[in-house]
């Protein structure tokens, strides 16, 4: 949220667009980052570095981020606001100390799943709607691995907020999930097909 270790611009507008979506879902599924204070991602923990540098970790790029989200802290719950009582279940993505996971599905390196997959199958869920933050990290992934995975995927662009680490990420990650297969729509086209 703005004003957070890792505030997403705009991002307290998406609560009463979600409460309003989260209304029309029989499954509400949240993820969350659950990060160790030693996270690889942590600018903090790399002497030299800054947040948005950019390193080779296990050679794959880690951005360096503010110490965000960090488990068990007030900046790693759910925000306040937000129908909690809706949510079916939680999924913890960046647990481990060694790798970053922007993906609800899996960590960046696709080591380790969370088990989502495995646990939309079991409800018999083919499709999913995505809403949250960022569009340009969590919501990018988590799409992209949604439909390798076979899922059909709608992003709600409206009830998405990007970081935009880089003027205009935000459209391009749309660009690129739209390009995947990715159906983008709105939170009234949503409510009014559901």
């Amino acid at each position: 949220m703005p004003g957070g270790a890792l505030g997403v611009p705009g991002a307290d507008a998406l609560i009463p667009i979600i409460n309003r979506l989260i209304q029309k879902f029989s499954l509400v599924i949240a993820s969350q980052d659950w990060h160790p204070e030693d996270h690889i991602s942590f600018a903090a923990n790399h002497p030299g570095k800054k947040v948005g540098d950019v390193i080779s970790v296990k050679n794959q790029d880690q951005v360096l981020w503010p110490v965000h989200c960090v488990r068990t802290s007030s900046g790693a719950k759910i925000v306040e606001g937000l129908h909690k009582s809706a949510i079916s279940s939680y999924f913890y993505k960046g647990t481990d100390k060694s790798i970053d996971g922007y993906s609800a599905f899996f960590d960046n390196a696709h080591l380790k799943s969370t088990g989502l997959a495995d646990y939309l199958r079991r409800w018999g869920v083919n499709t999913i709607y995505i809403a949250g933050v960022a569009t340009d990290y969590c919501v990018l992934y988590s799409t992209l691995d949604a439909i390798d995975l076979g899922f059909s995927v709608f992003v709600i662009a409206d009830a998405c907020r990007a970081i935009d680490l880089h003027p205009g990420d935000g459209e391009k990650a749309l660009g690129a999930m739209a390009a995947q297969g990715a159906k983008i729509t709105s939170s009234s086209e949503v409510l009014k097909s559901l």
